[in-house]
């Protein structure tokens, strides 16, 4: 937690005021979480009560030139209410939205029984077990909007998805690689026209606490109607790069994978398994790519020889189109055991 300037502590107070979740003279100690790139997230104290406030930012904080409506607050507001109704436990409750701020509060999880998966991924703490459940959780969700006309009218967040996914992570590295430009543009085109089901758009370690008994999906924003095969692949795809960062850890990275992977598609009913399958490992690859190569990358993955690893391999199974997840995997595992690529 770091501190934060007047100027936020007068907008969270106003935001507060706004939502009806404070009197001005009884506002409580405010202070800066760690965020990420697209949004600035508090803990605030309401009485005997922690509340987190989060901030859509208009800029995001990349290097490179990345801008996104930040009127995504609503449908990030909107994809928590409503997972909250069909998957109870498994997205923070919303309190209170201020749309002109931008911001809106939220259930506060204590970190020492809500950690952040990604944080546990990191150290080698690796719950294979607790990957099943995000997988088993991830297609429930999917399946319980999928085939679903009254959620795909209110979840047609186009706009925001191209900028804050489709733009970044596709066209932005087809521009950096002609040799697999017509596949990328492909697979965006595919995703941008696809209505099944209700995207979260950001599955990633980091949007994910890990309870003991259930995960917590955060940071919605990206949400839109689309593929599911999108969410899958771009959760799976981190499990692959932590292999790349940490090699000794690669067995247990794999074998969460692995059960990701299969309780996920144990809960496919909307589609046959296998075309869904084939998706998400043709997105996989273009998803690890947009890891080195697109406006987002990686933070862990500094070192040159690992993004090279990951820039040759991705491109290469891009190129041969890959048929199944445990395909990749397997590959992955492959090249990487062939490699050098030190801790």
């Amino acid at each position: 937690m770091s501190a934060i300037s007047p100027e936020e502590q007068r907008d969270i107070v106003n935001a507060l005021l706004t939502m009806g979740l404070a009197k001005e003279q009884q506002h409580g100690r405010i202070a800066r979480l760690s965020g990420g790139v697209s949004c600035d997230v508090y803990e605030v104290d309401i009485g005997r009560q922690k509340i987190c406030v989060k901030r859509a930012l208009a800029k995001l904080r990349v290097k490179a030139d990345w801008t996104a409506p930040p009127e995504r607050t609503v449908a990030e507001v909107a994809w928590m209410r409503l997972v909250d109704k069909i998957a109870p436990g498994h997205a923070p409750k919303v309190f209170g939205v201020d749309t002109t701020r931008h911001m809106f509060a939220m259930e506060f999880f204590p970190p020492e029984g809500f950690p952040v998966w990604k944080d546990w991924l990191a150290k080698g703490d690796i719950n294979i077990d607790f990957a099943g459940k995000v997988g088993t959780a991830l297609s429930f969700i999917h399946a319980a909007t999928a085939g679903r006309a009254d959620i795909a009218k209110s979840f047609g967040y186009d706009a925001q998805f191209r900028a804050l996914r489709l733009e970044p992570f596709f066209y932005y590295v087809a521009d950096r690689h002609a040799d697999v430009s017509a596949q990328l543009h492909k697979l965006a085109r595919n995703v941008a026209t696809s209505r099944i089901a209700l995207m979260h758009g950001d599955v990633s370690p980091k949007n994910i606490l890990q309870g003991t008994k259930r995960p917590v999906f955060l940071d919605a924003e990206t949400t839109c109607y689309g593929d599911p095969a999108f969410d899958l692949a771009f959760c799976l795809a981190h499990l692959l790069l932590k292999c790349v960062w940490h090699p000794k850890w690669m067995d247990r990275y794999q074998q969460s994978f692995a059960q990701l992977r299969t309780a996920y598609l144990a809960g496919v009913s909307w589609e046959g398994a296998d075309a869904f399958e084939r998706r998400a490992a043709n997105l996989l690859p273009a998803l690890l790519l947009a890891r080195v190569d697109g406006k987002s990358p990686a933070d862990y993955l500094t070192a040159e020889a690992k993004q090279m690893f990951v820039r040759k391999e991705s491109i290469a199974m891009l190129k041969r189109n890959p048929g199944s997840l445990a395909g990749v995997a397997a590959q992955w595992r492959k090249m990487i055991n062939a490699s050098w690529l030190g801790e």
